[in-house]
Parts: C-alpha cells; structure tokens; sequence
C-alpha cells in the first residue's frame, strides 16, 4: 500500500514539473518595420486566414503564370526580376493599350506606316508598363496592409521585396512613362506638350487615388471613377492628341464612358471587401453589400454603353450604333450567367468572358467618331 502511495505521489510531481516547463506557442504577429513589411504566421494560423479570406489561396499552390500576370493565385518567388513585373500587374495593361488604339482610329489620321506604327508602340508603352506599371506599384504600396489580410503571400507584405526597392521602382516607372510622353510630343511637333501634360495629371491622379490624405479609394463613387477615366480617358487621349486633335465631344464621351469603366472597378473591389472594411475602405460592396453593389456595377456599364448608342444614332450614325447593341448583349447574357450569380467566385471568368465585348464597344465608338 505504502508503495502504491508513493508511485502515485511521484507520477503527480512528474506532470507538475512537465506542466511548469510547459510554455503555449507564440501568436502570430504582424510586424512593421521601417524598411519592410512581414507577416508572420504558423503554418496552421496561416492556412486558417485562407480559409477565412475568400479565393486566398497558398503559395504553394499558386501558378508562375498568374505571378507574371500580377493576378490572385500567383506562386510565391524569390527571382526579384519576376517580383518586380509580379507588381507592374501586367494583367492591367491591355485596356491602357486598347485606349491609344481607339485614341488613334478616333483621330481618323493614322496610317500603317512605319514612323504611324513606331509611335504608337511608344505610347502604348508609356501607357501601360510604365504608368500603368507606376499605378499598380505604388497602389500595392499603400494598401500594403489591407494586403496582409486579404493576400498576405504577395510580394510587399510577404517581406520578399524590400521598402527601397519598391520606391526605386516607383521612381523608374514614373519618370520612364514622363520621358517617353515628352519624347512623343517632340516627335508629333506639338507646340504645346499635351501628351507630357496628360501623363502627369494620370500620374498625379495615380497618386491621389492610392495615397493619404486624400486617398481617392476610399470612397467608392469618386475612387472608381477616377480609376476608369484613367483606363479609358486618359490612354484614349494620349492616342488622339499624338495623331490628331482633341475634341470637346471626344473629351465628354470618354468621360461618358469611364463610368462604364467605374463599373468594371467595382467588379474587382468584390475580392477585397475583408481587408477594405478592416481598414475603414467605403468600397461599393463594403457600403451597400454585395447584392446592392452587383447590381449598381452592371448598371453602370450597360446604361453608360446604351447611352452611347444612343448618342451615336442620335449622330446619325446608325449601322454604328447597331453594331454597339450586338456587343452589349453577350456582356449581359455573361452577367447574369456568372457575375450576377456570384461575383466574387465567378469574377475571372465573368471578366474573361464579357470584356471583350465591352473593347470592341470602345473601338465601335472610336471609329464612328472618325468618321
């Protein structure tokens, strides 16, 4: 009996001693330092903030071509080279690309000559990779910790890339695009460099629109705008002044049709609505809630598009304006057959599928005007 008194006794003592020696591991932390942003996490703790944050999935699982592309689901990396243009989204640049183009029909003076095709090479180029490249940079850079909650394996917040390599990319970006555009004023023997000018105020807007105090995103209405006037405006712009003109109709119909593009924004604020409540973000979908904000944003681009039929068969302009209608309505069948259904689920194939329709649209409307 005594023995048995004594195993028992010696048995408590052991788990006494185990327990004291017994320390709870270490919460994640989020840790902001001067020169980079990390967050740190267990590896249960971080799958567990991907279950939570829709469509966030590991590294690990991510695709090397979406990483090139800059789009959700891209592949960790540590090739700098490939970190850099993971940043400059190039996803983002085709409609900076389409816009010199219809800038270009819309002047009705380009021709398929090689000096015609050189210049509009360069001003595709300092439309998309490098102020398109500047806008996507310093937008990450600024909402580096909404990205920590939404896409903590991106790039800034991840601490692969550091806080002088970024801004020194800011800077080559920004610079290279305003080069490029006075370079492109000389070349089309403009007196006054109108080019030059438009490519600063979309730099500047660039800013406002990612950075404090003024932060233009935070507010739904005028963040979205701003941000389609400069992917449909602004490109469009820049095409027509290099080879022709601009217009007082050519200014108000682009700008007509940038609340088509406030439309397409909001399609991607959607993905976002997590990170933009916990910062104070008023995105469409964080204001009025998903069902609300769906509805606002196909609204946005179907009427905006209808107007502008309307105004092209107004013009006298039919066969233009037609041709307008048959491209509005397989963006409307795909709405209601993905975006409409799920935006944040279906928002990759909703804009792979309807956008094009809405492209041709701008050319469709580029062309009538040049005519």
């Amino acid at each position: 009996m005594a023995s048995l008194l004594n195993t028992v006794l010696s048995l408590k003592a052991t788990t006494y001693k185990a327990n004291r020696l017994w320390t709870p591991p270490p919460a994640p932390t989020l840790s902001l330092s001067r020169r980079r942003l990390v967050v740190r996490a267990t590896e249960t703790d971080m799958d567990e903030v991907k279950r939570q944050v829709p469509g966030n999935a590991p590294p690990t699982d991510g695709s090397s071509f979406n990483q090139l592309l800059g789009i959700k689901g891209a592949k960790q990396e540590t090739n700098k080279w490939k970190i850099r243009l993971q940043l400059t989204k190039p996803v983002t640049w085709p409609p900076l690309v389409w816009g010199v183009v219809c800038g270009a029909a819309a002047s009705g003076n380009f021709h398929w000559t090689v000096e015609d095709i050189a210049k509009s090479v360069v001003c595709m180029l300092m439309s998309g990779p490098f102020l398109t490249g500047y806008t996507q940079t310093i937008n990450d850079w600024y909402d580096r910790e909404i990205d920590a909650i939404n896409e903590p394996y991106r790039p800034i917040p991840s601490g692969v890339i550091s806080e002088n390599e970024v801004i020194t990319q800011i800077w080559v970006l920004l610079l290279g695009g305003l080069t490029l555009a006075g370079l492109l004023d000389v070349w089309a023997g403009h007196n006054f460099p109108i080019i030059f000018y438009l490519a600063l105020g979309g730099s500047l807007l660039s800013y406002i629109y990612s950075a404090p105090p003024l932060k233009l995103k935070q507010n739904g209405w005028i963040g979205n705008f701003a941000l389609g006037a400069s992917y449909i405006s602004l490109p469009w712009w820049a095409g027509q002044a290099l080879f022709g003109s601009l217009t007082p109709d050519i200014i108000v119909l682009t700008l007509l049709y940038s609340i088509a593009g406030l439309g397409i924004a909001i399609v991607n604020d959607f993905k976002s609505v997590e990170g933009d409540r916990a910062m104070g973000l008023q995105s469409l979908p964080v204001a009025f809630g998903n069902e609300t904000a769906k509805w606002i944003c196909v609204g946005a681009i179907d009427v905006t598009q209808l107007s502008v039929a309307g105004y092209l068969l107004g013009a006298g302009k039919p066969y233009y304006a037609l041709a307008l209608v048959g491209l509005i309505l397989p963006q409307v069948f795909f709405q209601f057959k993905y975006f409409l259904k799920d935006p944040v689920k279906y928002d990759v194939k909703y804009q792979a599928s309807a956008q094009p329709f809405l492209v041709l649209g701008l050319l469709v409307t580029a062309l009538a005007m040049s005519h």
